[in-house]
């Protein structure tokens, strides 16, 4: 399995899912669900996002293709949801209102649809049909490190930014997840037009 390592393939898929998973963009959310009062556990949402994207990297295309849906329309489901999640940090107003019997935060919508969404799945499987699966294995780990020490660190950050700071964050954020949502739509948008063509 060794054998196929790449450092290079390694670096690039990295930095990808980087992008892709954006935690930096997502401690405003994470300090807005614990102002709330919900619990933001991180070790739990940091094994419970690798296990969903390790899941859905071996078995994605087959649990798709068992409900007759492809890649395309998980995409463009996915990103109806970062963009409604981008207009709540932007408007200042509440769409996921959490009125389960459960306080806590972790879940939803820090583990899904934040760390590991459709964004983050769809991601992973074009990057399997052009790297070696180790490659973006050791990424995908290196990844939820960071994804790890930023969401317990989330307390400091608000500390070191102020209010204000963590304000201004959330509104460029919002902007940045809107367009991400706005990509991820018209780019897979626009391979269903073509497939039905």
């Amino acid at each position: 399995m060794f054998t196929d390592f790449n450092l290079q393939q390694m670096i690039s898929a990295f930095i990808v899912l980087f992008a892709v998973i954006d935690i930096i963009g997502s401690i405003p959310i994470i300090i807005n669900l614990k102002e709330k009062g919900k619990d933001v556990n991180a070790m739990k949402a940091t094994l419970i996002s690798f296990a969903l994207m390790i899941g859905f990297f071996y078995a994605g295309d087959m649990m798709l293709k068992l409900f007759h849906v492809d890649i395309e329309s998980f995409a463009v489901a996915g990103s109806l949801v970062i963009f409604l999640m981008s207009l709540e940090m932007l408007l200042d107003v509440e769409i996921f209102k959490n009125t389960g019997p459960i306080k806590e935060a972790t879940l939803v919508p820090l583990v899904f649809p934040l760390l590991a969404g459709a964004g983050a799945f769809t991601t992973l499987l074009s990057l399997r049909a052009e790297y070696a699966s180790i490659n973006i294995i050791i990424a995908l780990i290196l990844n939820m490190v960071w994804v790890y020490i930023v969401v317990r660190m989330t307390g400091r950050v608000e500390r070191l930014l102020g209010k204000g700071g963590i304000y201004i964050i959330r509104k460029f954020f919002g902007i940045i997840l809107l367009a991400i949502s706005v990509r991820l739509f018209m780019a897979n948008v626009t391979l269903l037009i073509e497939a039905v063509h």
